[in-house]
């Protein structure tokens, strides 16, 4: 075919792939730290008894799970502001992915709050209703101390998949011109018109973050997942 790999002209740009691969890893944690709190007050809702919780978060998870997340990106970006509500590039994207997140999440946590065996979780003679209760612990305090961290260690698997899933979600932002790593690598390969050289350094970036987020997010899990 005739062409002759060259990537020179990407090197003398990477500092600006750089720059978008520390961006992208913001946006993930930013997204998944809200996404958390969203999923964890949605996965409530969806094992509370009431149905005043249950179904508005049962139609929240159900509908951002069944849209395509571009499409909520660009709702967000440009729709939104002819509703009144103006975000930033930046303020829109990590908010329309920690929805997105969320609602992945809340099923997420539900799973973990259900795995959480009854005796632990319930009100029983031998539950932590019970137990929390009789060292002065008020139920929210029972959730917050006891219950929320038991279902984290529970889940640290499936939280690892989902930030890292994030991570490669956020090439997204370059459709709204927030400059991550993919929206980098756009713009040096129409300065440098080195095409396959850009793509491939931008995608061992991509490899290598990933790599490493799963091996420090395994060292997590080895130290406080639960054993089975």
């Amino acid at each position: 075919m005739g062409y002759t790999l060259n990537f020179s002209a990407v090197w003398r740009s990477f500092d600006q792939l750089l720059w978008g691969l520390l961006l992208s890893l913001e946006l993930a944690i930013g997204a998944i730290l809200i996404g958390a709190v969203i999923g964890l007050v949605t996965a409530f809702g969806l094992i509370s008894k009431s149905g005043w919780a249950r179904r508005p978060a049962a139609l929240y998870v159900t509908v951002i799970r069944n849209l395509p997340i571009l499409v909520l990106i660009l709702f967000s970006y440009f729709a939104l502001p002819q509703m009144g509500v103006r975000l930033g590039k930046i303020e829109s994207f990590v908010a329309t992915l920690a929805i997105y997140s969320g609602a992945y999440l809340a099923e997420v946590f539900r799973a973990g709050l259900l795995s959480i065996p009854n005796g632990l979780k319930e009100a029983g003679p031998n539950g932590l209703k019970e137990a929390g209760l009789a060292i002065g612990l008020t139920p929210m305090q029972i959730r917050t101390s006891i219950v929320i961290p038991l279902m984290f260690r529970n889940v640290l698997p499936s939280l690892s998949s989902t930030l890292i899933s994030l991570f490669k979600d956020t090439s997204l932002a370059a459709a709204i011109a927030v400059p991550e790593l993919t929206f980098e690598a756009r713009k040096i390969n129409v300065e440098t018109f080195r095409v396959v050289e850009t793509w491939i350094v931008a995608s061992c970036l991509y490899v290598a973050t990933c790599t490493v987020l799963a091996a420090l997010m395994r060292m997590v899990e080895r130290r406080l997942v639960i054993s089975r």
